[in-house]
């Protein structure tokens, strides 16, 4: 089964499919070295694709969530790095464009700026979220923030940080701040230190942020501490679908992988059971995807239904990925064990499925004290 496709999803595809070649030519060695897809960013850049979510009068491809998300399950099947570093490039542009069609401030001209001059927006918020790592302190015409940014995918490219502080507020007591940093700033440094088991060329290190200058244009949001209010259950309505639909191309490219290995056993009862529980995990998940993307529409109110809604769906691709990835080994036999097998780059970066928040065992809790009439939390 494969991603519903609209008449703006298949021209985006096309174009995928054009740099295909370039992007998983060199996801191995990036992997190898855990150092960032810089090729595969280039080609992105130069195919527009950066911009899809842009709307149209603005320059950009008027992309909708699920154009986006269809973009990105495509683009994880040639390299999950690839995948996933641009993937929090285009839930940023996306919240951004739903930023703009609600006339608020500054989001006109970041969206131009991707268009133009083709900006990268490195989001943090799987590192703060309602908890962020650092804090703001009033200053005259702004604040000064510190702080170190985990996560940081795409740093190495970056223009500007969308991304959160905690602040005192001496009337509203405890609060987060919702700001866009330049990543050119003096007291910023970009550090190099992303060394994991999967997801390798996403460039995801620290940002160390060294009192800097934040001026209040620049403030994108104030919001209570530690609760997810209803901008924030925008962005995971936004950015959910988006970033689940990377684990569920790379669970495909693993499949693909291990039934192209298989074909001398293609009569095995057992190859076949397990060819047919992948196909099956993985046709679920499209099915929660698209059941998701659906609920959520196009341009998203806040709703926590429409969140639980991307959640859910988050907890079964990611799941069905880490399942479908397990047996693609099994499938493909040894060789799949070996490093620069697509299968086993496949397995490694399916795990990074689960620490986006919220995680699968914290989506069942809330899910479940919304169902038993508990008030919810993270």
């Amino acid at each position: 089964m494969t991603p519903t496709t609209t008449s703006t999803t298949r021209p985006l595809l096309e174009r995928v499919a054009r740099i295909s070649s370039t992007v998983a030519e060199t996801a191995a060695l990036h992997d190898r070295d855990a150092t960032f897809v810089d090729e595969a960013f280039a080609a992105l850049r130069a195919e527009g694709l950066l911009a899809a979510a842009v709307p149209a009068e603005l320059g950009g491809d008027g992309a909708t969530i699920r154009d986006v998300a269809a973009m990105q399950q495509e683009l994880g099947r040639y390299c999950g790095s690839t995948a996933l570093a641009s993937a929090m490039h285009q839930h940023v542009t996306a919240f951004t464009s739903w930023r703009y069609r609600r006339g608020m401030p500054g989001a006109e001209p970041t969206l131009r700026r991707v268009v133009n001059d083709g900006i990268v927006l490195v989001s943090t918020g799987g590192g703060d979220f309602t908890h962020p790592r650092g804090n703001a302190t009033k200053a005259e015409g702004g604040y000064r923030v510190s702080g170190t940014k985990l996560f940081a995918s795409q740093g190495p490219v970056g223009t500007a940080m969308s991304t959160m502080f905690t602040y005192d507020d001496p009337k509203q007591d405890r609060r987060v701040l919702n700001m866009s940093v330049p990543l050119a700033d003096d007291g910023i440094e970009v550090i190099g230190n992303w060394d994991t088991l999967g997801m390798r060329g996403t460039g995801s290190g620290d940002i160390v942020v060294d009192d800097v200058f934040v001026p209040d244009e620049r403030v994108l949001a104030n919001r209570p501490y530690g609760v997810i209010d209803g901008p924030l259950q925008v962005i995971l309505s936004i950015s959910m679908p988006i970033i689940s639909a990377v684990y569920l191309g790379i669970a495909r490219s693993a499949m693909d992988a291990a039934i192209s290995a298989s074909a001398t056993k293609a009569h095995d009862p057992i190859v076949q059971r397990q060819v047919g529980v992948m196909q099956h995990r993985i046709r679920v998940a499209q099915w929660a995807l698209d059941g998701a993307l659906d609920a959520i529409g196009d341009d998203p109110d806040p709703s926590e239904e429409a969140m639980m809604a991307a959640l859910t769906a988050k907890r079964e691709v990611v799941s069905a990925a880490s399942e479908v990835c397990d047996l693609a080994i099994d499938v493909a036999g040894g060789a799949a064990f070996h490093k620069g097998s697509i299968i086993e780059r496949a397995y490694r970066d399916v795990r990074a499925g689960a620490f986006h928040p919220l995680t699968p065992e914290q989506t069942l809790r809330r899910s479940g004290q919304s169902a038993l009439g508990i008030p919810t939390d993270v």
